[in-house]
């Protein structure tokens, strides 16, 4: 297996993408129910979550847009294509 390979398998906890990435483990859970189009890591059989190096690309994504950039959760969600802009009424 190449070393390539290898990192596209591994797979960190809630724990360990929070230090990370510096988000705390609720603000992780929150956008994964707000962004679930975009952001979803896979679980175990007993539930707990399983982030792979493209959902820590994501959650930097996330952090970006959200705490730096400073948009909202639609700016976000428009900005990722996750939703429609709606016609001024």
């Amino acid at each position: 297996m190449k070393p390539n390979e290898v990192m596209q398998q591994v797979l960190l906890t809630i724990d360990q993408v929070s230090k990370l990435t510096g988000v705390k483990k609720t603000t992780l859970r929150y956008w994964e129910k707000e962004f679930s189009a975009y952001l979803q890591p896979q679980r175990t059989d007993t539930n707990r979550r399983q982030y792979s190096l493209d959902d820590i690309k994501r959650v930097e994504q996330l952090k970006q847009l959200i705490e730096v950039e400073k948009y909202k959760s639609i700016g976000v969600k428009m900005r990722l294509g996750l939703e429609e802009e709606s016609p001024p009424p």
